[in-house]
């Protein structure tokens, strides 16, 4: 069975497993942005299948799955906005730590330790597929892509983020997140596996998907907030695509 999975990206966050809902430890950054993420995919996932957000559960009938789920950051909430979610994670000791926490909250989700691959060898198809800050640490980008293509229901949506390959993403992702505020171990990121996005359409259209949006997710120092930026995609961004019909 053909795999994207690289060991050694799955080895760093396996060791940093226990620490998912610690929302002061290895994963701070994650909590500090996933507001901003949430924003945007359910902005995103509201106006393709027109959904209401002010509903009791917008998404509703929707099948879901969020890659890379690690400890359920995402697939928490798509749960409670009423998606049947599927997570899946290389990382197998992620899995444990995301079935208690889901079982404390008293979601139902459907965790799995699994890749890409193999759920489209599988025939697993999806309305959604969430993508985030995955990219950048398999070893074949575009054959990775070409999976999440072949689970996605003819007509479904991905999201994909990411971050941008620039020396401003180098200050800000390596130097800045991982040596000065030590948010993440010295390590997590290869700058030289950042993608830009430019290079990330590419892939896409590549991969049989149609790219309709990107936006950037800006950090503010000063307000210490998480923003959606359409013109400032120079770190962190994300892009949605779709699946023909």
């Amino acid at each position: 069975m053909s795999s994207t999975i690289d060991p050694a990206e799955v080895a760093k966050f396996e060791a940093m497993a226990a620490e998912w809902w610690d929302t002061n430890g290895k994963f701070r950054p994650l909590h500090m942005m996933n507001p901003c993420r949430l924003d945007y995919i359910c902005q995103q996932i509201a106006g393709e299948f027109g959904r209401d957000l002010k509903a009791e559960k917008p998404f509703e009938g929707l099948r879901l799955l969020d890659i890379g789920c690690g400890g359920g950051l995402l697939s928490e909430p798509m749960a409670r906005l009423g998606a049947t979610v599927v997570g899946a994670d290389a990382a197998e000791k992620n899995l444990p730590v995301a079935r208690i926490h889901a079982a404390q909250s008293g979601l139902e989700i459907d965790y799995r330790h699994t890749t890409a691959e193999a759920l489209a060898e599988a025939g697993e198809q999806f309305d959604v597929v969430l993508n985030m800050e995955v990219i950048e640490h398999v070893s074949d980008p575009a054959a990775y892509l070409r999976a999440c293509h072949d689970l996605l229901k003819p007509g479904g949506l991905m999201v994909c983020s990411t971050l941008n390959r620039n020396p401003k993403s180098y200050l800000m992702a390596i130097i800045g997140a991982e040596h000065v505020m030590r948010w993440l171990p010295k390590g997590t990121h290869d700058w030289a596996k950042f993608i830009t996005p430019d290079e990330l359409y590419e892939l896409i259209r590549g991969a049989g998907l149609t790219p309709v949006d990107r936006r950037g997710m800006v950090f503010n120092p000063i307000s210490w907030r998480w923003s959606l930026s359409a013109k400032d995609l120079s770190v962190n961004y994300a892009t949605t695509s779709l699946k023909p019909v």
